[in-house]
C-alpha cells in the first residue's frame, strides 16, 4: 500500500481569486509597515503628481513608500534587489498588491523624494514616543564608518594633482602639436577642405581627465580659503592653501578617506552618527558627516535630539572620541549630564578604585571627568553606552547587511542614513506592538 500525501498540484488553478491578506501570517511585518504608512501624511510626495496630466498614471506613492521602508527593514535596499523581490518574495508582492515597478522606477522615486522620505524618521520617532519606547533618561552617542559609493583608489591628493596636472598638460600639448602636424600634412596631401575639428580619442581622454583634476584642485583650494577665513575670525592661523595630503575623490567628491574598525585599514566612507535611547534602543537622532573625527559631534547630536523630541535627555554617554572640555560644558548647559571618557579604554585593564571624599577644587575639567567615571555611579552610567548604541550598529551593519551607501553626495547620504534609521525604529516599534500570541496588526497610534 503506497503512502498517502496531502494534495500537491503545482498546476492547480484557483476557483476563486485569493485575498492578499491570506498570503502571510496576520502579524507579519509587511502588514505592520502597511498600517503605519497608511497613517502617515504623504502630501509632500503626492503633491508632485496631483497637477501632472502628461504621460500614463504613475505607481501609487503610498505603495512605493511601503515597499521602500520594508526593504530597508529587511536589509534589501538596492533598487535591483527590490525589483527582483517584487516578483519572487510574497511579502513584497503583498505590499505592492502585485505591482512590479522596475529598478529604475524605484531608484528614481527614492532620489526624487529623498527629502520627504528622510522626514519620515521624525514621524516614526513620534510613534515610538507614543508607544513608550523613548524615555530620555539615558542616551548613548556613537558613530560608525559606512563605505561611500566610491573607491578609495579614485581619490587623489593635492600634491599628486599638481604633479598630474603638469604631466597631463604636457601630454595634451604634445598631442595638439602632433595633431597640427597631421593637419598640415593632410592639407598638403588632400587640400584644405577637411573640417579639421575631429578630436582624437587619446586627446579627449587626457583633456577630460585634466579638467576633472583642475576642478578637484579648485574645490580643495576653495575649502582652504574658507577655512582660512574661519580661522581668521577666531583669531587663529591658517595658510589658506590646501595641504599636500588633502584628498578629493572623483566619484564622490564629498566622501573622505577614513580609518576602518580598529584602524586596520582605510576606506572611502562617511561617518554616521546616532543617538540611541537606552530604554529600547530607539534612535532619537541620526546624522551623516564627512568628518572622520567625532570631536565636534557631541553637542551637535544632542541639539538634534532636543529638536527631534522636544526635551533634553537627562544623561548622555560617549567614548573618548567625543571628549573636549568645551563639549562637556556645553552639554551641561543644555541640561544633559555628560558621561564622556576623556581617555581611550584599554581592554583588560583593571579600573582604579572609586575615589572618596570631596572633589578637589584644583582639578582640571579632564581630571574631573576621570574622577566622575571612576565613581560607582559613573561606571554604571558609562557602561550603558556599550549596551545601548553598539548593538544598534551591529543590527544595522551585520543583521541587515548595510555596509555601503547606494547614493553619492553628503545630502543624499544623509537622506539614506535617515531611511536606514527609520527602518531600525520601525522594527523596534513592530516588536513592541506585537506581543506573543497576538493575531492582529496593531496601530502604533493606539498603543
Amino acid at each position: 500500500m503506497s503512502k498517502t500525501y496531502l494534495p500537491y498540484d503545482p498546476d492547480q488553478q484557483l476557483l476563486l481569486p485569493g485575498a492578499l491578506r491570506e498570503w502571510l501570517p496576520e502579524d507579519h511585518l509587511s502588514y505592520f509597515i502597511s498600517d503605519v504608512v497608511d497613517q502617515l501624511d504623504l502630501a509632500e510626495i503626492t503633491a508632485r503628481y496631483e497637477g501632472e496630466r502628461r504621460g500614463g498614471p504613475p505607481y501609487h506613492p503610498k505603495m512605493m513608500v511601503k515597499v521602500l521602508l520594508y526593504a530597508y527593514c529587511v536589509g534589501a535596499p538596492s533598487s535591483r534587489r527590490i525589483a527582483a523581490r517584487l516578483h519572487e518574495d510574497t511579502a513584497f508582492r503583498v505590499l505592492a498588491a502585485n505591482n512590479t515597478p522596475d529598478f529604475r522606477t524605484i531608484s528614481d522615486f527614492r532620489k526624487d523624494h529623498l527629502a520627504a522620505l528622510s522626514g519620515l524618521f521624525l514621524r516614526v520617532l513620534v510613534f515610538c514616543q507614543r508607544a513608550g519606547l523613548v524615555k530620555l533618561v539615558h542616551v548613548a552617542l556613537d558613530g560608525t564608518k559606512v563605505r561611500a559609493n566610491a573607491s578609495k583608489h579614485k581619490a587623489m591628493s593635492y600634491q599628486r594633482m599638481k604633479e598630474k596636472e603638469a604631466q597631463l598638460q604636457g601630454e595634451v600639448d604634445e598631442l595638439l602639436r602632433r595633431a597640427q602636424e597631421v593637419d598640415e600634412e593632410e592639407d598638403r596631401r588632400y587640400g584644405k577642405d577637411r573640417r579639421g575639428d575631429e578630436l582624437p580619442a587619446e586627446l579627449a581622454f587626457r583633456e577630460g581627465r585634466l579638467e576633472r583634476i583642475r576642478a578637484a584642485m579648485a574645490a580643495l583650494e576653495a575649502e582652504a580659503r574658507a577655512a582660512a577665513e574661519q580661522a581668521e575670525a577666531e583669531g587663529k592661523d591658517h595658510p589658506g592653501v590646501p595641504e599636500d595630503q588633502a584628498q578629493r575623490n572623483f566619484t564622490d567628491a564629498q566622501s573622505r578617506i577614513m580609518p576602518g574598525p580598529g584602524g586596520r585599514d582605510f576606506r572611502q566612507a562617511y561617518n554616521c552618527q546616532a543617538v540611541v535611547d537606552s530604554q529600547h534602543q530607539v534612535i532619537v537622532a541620526a546624522q551623516a558627516t564627512n568628518q572622520a573625527s567625532d570631536k565636534q559631534q557631541a553637542v551637535v547630536m544632542i541639539e538634534e535630539t532636543i529638536a527631534n523630541v522636544g526635551v533634553a535627555p537627562r544623561e548622555v554617554s560617549a567614548d573618548a572620541g567625543y571628549y573636549s572640555a568645551k563639549a562637556v560644558a556645553e552639554l551641561s548647559a543644555l541640561g544633559t549630564d555628560p558621561f564622556i571618557a576623556p581617555d581611550k579604554t584599554r581592554h583588560g585593564r583593571q579600573p582604579p578604585p572609586a575615589p572618596r571624599g570631596r572633589i578637589p577644587k584644583a582639578l582640571s575639567p579632564r581630571d574631573r571627568m576621570r574622577r566622575k567615571l571612576q565613581t560607582k555611579r559613573g561606571r554604571q552610567r558609562y557602561a550603558l553606552r556599550m549596551a545601548t548604541v553598539e548593538p544598534v550598529f551591529g543590527q544595522i551593519k551585520q543583521g541587515r547587511g548595510f555596509r555601503q551607501f547606494l547614493l553619492r553626495g553628503l545630502a543624499k547620504v544623509q537622506g539614506e542614513w535617515s531611511l536606514i534609521c527609520t527602518g531600525h525604529n520601525l522594527l523596534k516599534l513592530f516588536r513592541h506592538c506585537r506581543p506573543l500570541g497576538n493575531t492582529t496588526s496593531p496601530s502604533p497610534l493606539t498603543v
